[in-house]
């Protein structure tokens, strides 16, 4: 590995690190946003539109609270409002108009406005063909760091927003806020043989 990439990873291991509190706080943000009266803050009228569909087609309501519910797509909204540089949300904008060019080249209609058999098709033929994120050992990469592509990292974006909100945080995963029981005073023959760690 040479100096140029040492410190690339670094400074991408650095951000992600500095940016993870960034993200928690939208999250929050997201959670007191009025759905009824949401205007998106960075995205136009049919970009939210987009993002609002692809949002309920990878996580509808089912018994358990669906990504609107929780509002996932104001997540990517503010995300991308909040913390991509102009490059960023230019390139976004690019994806958005490159994704929906291809879902009319193929089934006729923006993917907004795509039946539910045309939306899995959609999803489909995007999971087969885009990048894949890098195997891991031990949090690390294995292999090079390829760039996983739009509609993966859109993906990754929303189940990441569903998974941290506090709806599907407290009320459908297991949600323990100090983890593991504390007894501070309990006889020695019930702690039974040393502890490993």
């Amino acid at each position: 590995m040479n100096r140029r990439d040492a410190l690339k990873k670094s400074a991408l291991a650095l951000g992600a690190a500095a940016g993870a509190p960034t993200l928690l706080s939208l999250l929050q943000a997201c959670a007191n946003t009025d759905r009824l009266s949401w205007t998106p803050e960075f995205l136009k009228e049919d970009q939210a539109r987009f993002i609002s569909a692809f949002v309920d087609f990878l996580l509808p309501k089912t018994e358990t609270p669906g990504g609107l519910e929780v509002k996932a797509d104001v997540f990517i909204d503010l995300m991308y409002a909040r913390t991509y540089d102009e490059g960023g949300q230019k390139q976004v904008e690019s994806d958005i108009e490159a994704f929906n060019a291809d879902c009319k080249t193929k089934y006729g209609k923006v993917f907004a406005d795509l039946s539910a058999a045309d939306k899995a098709a959609c999803f489909k033929d995007h999971e087969a063909n885009s990048p894949k994120f890098p195997k891991k050992v031990w949090g690390g990469d294995v292999g090079p760091r390829e760039p996983v592509g739009f509609y993966r990292g859109l993906k990754s974006s929303v189940l990441w927003a569903y998974f941290s909100s506090e709806e599907i945080g407290k009320n459908v995963l297991s949600y323990d806020p100090i983890p593991g029981e504390f007894r501070g005073c309990m006889p020695l023959s019930e702690v039974g043989n040393t502890w490993s760690l």
